[in-house]
This record gives structure tokens, C-alpha cells and sequence, in this order.
């Protein structure tokens, strides 16, 4: 297997801590070719798409995860998705006149979609430039759960590392369950770069942070860039302007165009097919311009 887009989780046998590692390769450089994001902004969109990976890997059950970020500062909104455990996809907007520091004070958005199940939202404020700090303050307030997080990305790379304390009695009875596990972990973990977080495959790094622990690495995942958009959906879209204006942009245009954000495909509907949309009937075979 590749080892660049791959996520591997790891569990520390002799007490009740386990791990996931996520490597972004691919994934993460065909986000950026989708707009000319400045240093910055490449880094921390490669720190979005990483933790959302991490978090995703936590869920028992098929749906999406979204980290969104909205600050007053020049980046204004950084989101990263990923559905089914697999799919990523990620987009930043911001201000190119203003520069670093790029986050301002605002929030952090987790949403949780499962493909059966209602819809779960957790936000946390978000008042420093570490999205891994925030993301711990949502799992101990949200969850209760001790977790850390650790991320970093280049111009080629992002990479994460992230370890929780699972609670003994419901996963791994018998085992230890204490502070001092966890603490040391911790301190361990910590002592990662980001160059290593980034260059270092996850075995390699395994062995370089706990190499007197007894630690079991599982097979690697694939991920990769995928974007979800689709017709229906810009359909969808178009409702949201409303009949009114959407037969105006006809009226102007001959037809309303829907640019999908995340991957740059345009969807273009013609009147009739603007009309059946608001008709609640399946908009008509047109172009799709990627």
C-alpha cells in the first residue's frame, strides 16, 4: 500500500490508551491545487483535513465529519470533511490582503452526520492559532474523554497523531485505567516535531516516541480526496436562492450556473430545468464542466 493518504490506529497493550495516526500525501496537495492558498493558509488547511480524519476514524458508524473553523481574523472560514471514513475534501476562505496571523478569536464547529441518525453539533471557542488545543477542550468538555492531539503540514505532507484514555470497564476490562498512563504518553507524544509528524511513516514514529512501551499497530486505511458534490445537489442549491432570483439569473445569463467550492465542478441548469427545480422534479440531463 501506498503510504502516503493512510490512517493507522494503535492501542498501547498494557493499559487503556490507544491512538490513531493519519499521513496525507495526495489528498492534501490536490486541495491546494484548487485555489493559490498563501503558507499559511496550506498549513493549516493540511491541520484541518488531518484532525478531521483523526476524529472520523473515532466513529462507529457510516456519516460525515466536519471541522469547521470562523474567526474574525483574515481567514475567515476553514473547513476540511470526511465521509465514510474515507473521503476528504477541504476549503479556506480568507482575506489575501491582510496576511498572518491568519486566526482571529471565533469558534470551532464539530458536526457529526451519521447516514442514519440525527445530526449532532459540538462547537468550542477558539481563541489562539493551535487548532489541536481547541479539538482537546471540545473532546474533554463534549465527551469527557482525555485526548491529545498533534499536527503539522508542509507544502507535500500533512500528518497528525492523536491518543485518548478509553474508558477500562467498557472496552478493555482487567487493564489499568489510571492518570499516570495516560500522562506519560503524553509527555512522550510531546516531544514530536512537526518535520517527523510529517516525513516519518507510522511505525518509524511509533518506535522513535515509545519504543520501551508494548504498542500494537493495526493496518493501514486509505483515504483520499473525494468530493461529494453532485447535481442533485446543486439542484438543491438552487432552491435556496428562491424562484424569484433564480429566473432572474436566467433572465440574464440563460441559465444558472452553481460552482462547487470544494473540487471546482460547475453544474449549469437551464430554465426549464430551474423551473422543474422548483416544480420538486428531477432536474433534466445537462452540463457538468469540470
Amino acid at each position: 500500500m501506498d503510504h502516503d493518504d493512510i490512517i493507522q490506529r494503535f492501542l498501547f497493550r498494557d493499559f487503556n490508551v490507544r491512538g490513531e495516526i493519519v499521513r496525507l500525501g495526495p489528498a492534501y496537495r490536490e486541495v491546494l491545487t484548487q485555489r493559490d492558498y498563501p503558507a499559511g493558509v496550506r498549513a493549516l488547511i493540511g491541520e484541518l483535513m488531518a484532525a478531521t480524519a483523526l476524529l472520523s476514524a473515532t466513529l462507529k458508524f457510516r456519516g460525515g465529519l466536519t471541522l469547521q473553523v470562523n474567526t474574525d481574523g483574515p481567514l475567515r472560514l476553514l473547513m476540511a470533511e470526511c465521509r465514510n471514513q474515507s473521503d476528504l475534501r477541504a476549503i479556506a476562505r480568507f482575506d489575501a490582503d491582510a496576511g498572518a496571523p491568519w486566526l482571529g478569536k471565533g469558534k470551532l464547529v464539530i458536526t457529526i452526520e451519521p447516514a442514519q441518525g440525527e445530526r449532532y453539533q459540538g462547537i468550542v471557542s477558539l481563541d489562539h492559532e493551535n487548532l489541536a488545543r481547541a479539538i482537546e477542550t471540545y473532546f474533554q468538555r463534549s465527551e469527557q474523554l482525555d485526548t491529545r492531539l498533534w499536527l503539522s503540514a508542509d507544502d507535500d505532507h500533512a500528518a497528525g497523531m492523536m491518543v485518548q484514555r478509553l474508558p477500562g470497564p467498557v472496552d478493555r476490562p482487567g487493564l489499568p485505567d489510571d492518570d499516570e498512563n495516560f500522562t506519560r504518553v503524553s509527555l512522550l507524544a510531546d516531544t514530536v516535531t512537526g518535520a517527523e509528524l510529517t516525513s516519518l511513516q507510522p511505525r518509524d514514529m511509533l518506535t522513535r516516541l515509545f519504543h520501551e512501551e508494548h504498542v500494537r499497530l493495526y493496518d493501514p486505511r486509505s483515504l483520499r480526496f473525494h468530493c461529494g458534490c453532485s447535481r442533485e445537489r446543486s439542484a438543491n442549491a438552487i432552491k435556496f436562492l428562491g424562484y424569484d432570483e433564480a429566473m432572474e439569473l436566467v433572465a440574464e445569463n440563460g441559465e444558472v450556473e452553481i460552482d462547487c467550492q470544494f473540487c471546482r465542478a460547475r453544474y449549469r441548469f437551464g430554465g426549464d430545468e430551474v423551473r422543474g427545480v422548483f416544480d420538486e422534479e428531477a432536474p433534466p440531463q445537462g452540463t457538468t464542466l469540470h
